[in-house]
């Protein structure tokens, strides 16, 4: 029986996979064909003014940041901690996931282009007649007892003459190159929020230390007042003042201890750890912000995973106009059969067994009530949906960019004004405190320039913290050194089963279009 088998099956799949090219070379693919629509994308940068610092990137310039963007800030323990975002974060693992499941739609679509096999093993043992009785009284038998074995292979195909299936197949091949961007967008996503927390908490850690040096310096003030206060040359509520400040600045100084918290168990999710097994050293915040080059808008739709999605997308729906206007046209299938029907078993394999059938169907709805033309229209306000979400993708991000590039190029400015008034305050504050040991000013005095120094630091230090937020968020919304050559190629993901034929498809390079 197995070599009966061997025998039936390449025959019917070697006849219908000869078939393959005759009957798809003439079909047709009805439905628009797809064309990326315009997105609104200006002309250059509003901020990227030489006047402001800012300078066109160079090619060498624009390859930048690739991959590993974070490495331009030359932190060991962030290098290390974004590495095992891809690694270990659980929202990433979905994505991905997700991504495998759109893989195997698309080769599970692929999969109605071709006939349906079948083969089946039967045996009957029938009886016929009866039982009669001899004039001398014996009873014998009138029937017939017969063995029948059966063999038989079957395939049935659905020609696809109009491309339903075909659009099917785009739609899913689509879905699958943003199920990729997806995972993309979520990976930079969540490389940028670790980066934000990470200096977030770098951040609390400096002013802690900021914290800890004016606690020094209110320390020292205090004991100054109360050898004056000893000495009878100044009043207790001197001592009581400095006193409060000390106080007031260590109380500050824990709370800080709050927000460092929420911070790393926020970074220990992120890299896929319980918050109670991981735990970083105290370091402080960086200084210098790294430049980071800026091209033109255009380069955004290339550079950016969630655009790339957004236009994906479109062509998503697009795929599926054409499905909806194939439902139209009538389907039409082959069917064919090929076996052996006999006994004995031995001689099954015969001219006189044989048995087939070949055949072909086609049908058409002739009503269904607007049903098909619904589907159309419905396709069509996908796709028109698809287009402005992608051109509103496109605007936001040109949105992003900017406010990342006015913020930059305005707290660049701040912070230096900030500084100077930070070297001001403290030359009074060591005024105002010569001055009261001299008796020459009140401690009132003292307190309010102290106080004014460690607030103008503060706001110094809240610069600089907005600034390496406002460089990571650049540095995300101009894709993080992505480009959409990444995605898999259309071919790539057709490729997946290994009974596709190259002529079924178009030759195409590796682009996503």
């Amino acid at each position: 029986m197995t070599r009966c088998f061997r025998t039936l099956f390449p025959g019917i799949r070697i006849g219908m996979m000869a078939l393959t090219p005759l009957i798809l070379s003439g079909c047709l693919m009805v439905g628009p064909d797809y064309k990326r629509p315009q997105a609104i994308v200006s002309a250059r940068f509003k901020e990227l003014k030489p006047a402001e610092g800012w300078t066109q990137a160079s090619p060498q310039m624009a390859a930048w940041p690739k991959g590993e963007w974070w490495r331009a800030y030359d932190d060991p323990v962030l290098n290390a901690l974004e590495e095992q975002i891809a690694l270990s974060n659980q929202n990433v693992k979905e994505y991905e996931a997700s991504y495998r499941k759109a893989r195997a739609m698309v080769t599970a679509a692929r999969a109605s282009l071709y006939p349906t096999l079948a083969g089946s093993l039967s045996f009957a043992r029938n009886s016929q007649g009866g039982s009669a009785t001899s004039t001398s009284g014996t009873k014998y038998s009138t029937g017939s007892t017969t063995s029948t074995y059966a063999a038989e292979a079957t395939a049935d195909w659905d020609l696809d003459l109009w491309g339903k299936i075909r659009r099917q197949i785009q739609e899913q091949v689509a879905a699958a190159q943003i199920s990729a961007a997806d995972v993309a967008n979520a990976r930079l996503s969540y490389q940028s929020e670790l980066a934000q927390d990470y200096f977030a908490l770098r951040y609390e850690e400096s002013l802690k230390t900021l914290l800890e040096q004016s606690i020094g310096l209110y320390e020292h003030a205090l004991a100054i007042v109360r050898s004056q206060h000893s000495g009878g040359t100044v009043s207790g509520i001197d001592e009581y003042q400095a006193a409060t400040t000390l106080q007031q600045a260590q109380a500050t100084a824990t709370a800080t201890d709050v927000n460092r918290a929420e911070y790393e168990h926020a970074i220990a999710v992120l890299i896929g750890k319980a918050p109670g097994d991981f735990s970083l050293p105290r370091s402080k915040m960086p200084s210098a912000i790294p430049p980071v080059p800026v091209t033109l808008p255009a380069t955004l739709l290339q550079r950016r995973p969630d655009i790339a999605a957004a236009e994906r997308q479109m062509e998503e729906y697009n795929a599926e106009i054409g499905a909806a206007i194939a439902a139209f046209y009538p389907d039409v299938s082959l069917s064919a059969a090929y076996g052996y029907s006999g006994t004995p078993v031995q001689s099954l394999i015969q001219v006189a067994n044989r048995i087939w059938s070949l055949g072909a169907t086609t049908s058409e709805t002739l009503f269904e009530g607007g049903a098909r033309t619904a589907a159309v229209h419905e396709a069509n306000a996908d796709y028109d949906s698809a287009v402005a979400n992608y051109r509103q993708v496109v605007l936001t991000a040109l949105q992003d960019i900017e406010d990342q590039l006015s913020s930059l190029r305005i707290l660049e400015r701040q912070a230096s004004q900030q500084q100077a008034a930070v070297l001001s305050a403290l030359k009074a504050a060591d005024i105002a405190m010569a001055e009261y040991r001299f008796g020459t000013a009140i401690y009132t005095t003292v307190i309010t320039s102290q106080q004014t120094a460690l607030s103008d630091q503060e706001t110094a230090l809240q610069i600089q913290e907005s600034r390496l937020i406002a460089s990571i968020k650049l540095i995300a919304d101009l894709g993080g050194g992505w480009d959409a050559k990444n995605l898999p190629s259309k071919n790539s993901l057709q490729l997946d089963n290994p009974l596709v034929p190259g002529f079924l498809e178009k030759k195409q390079d590796d682009s996503v279009r």
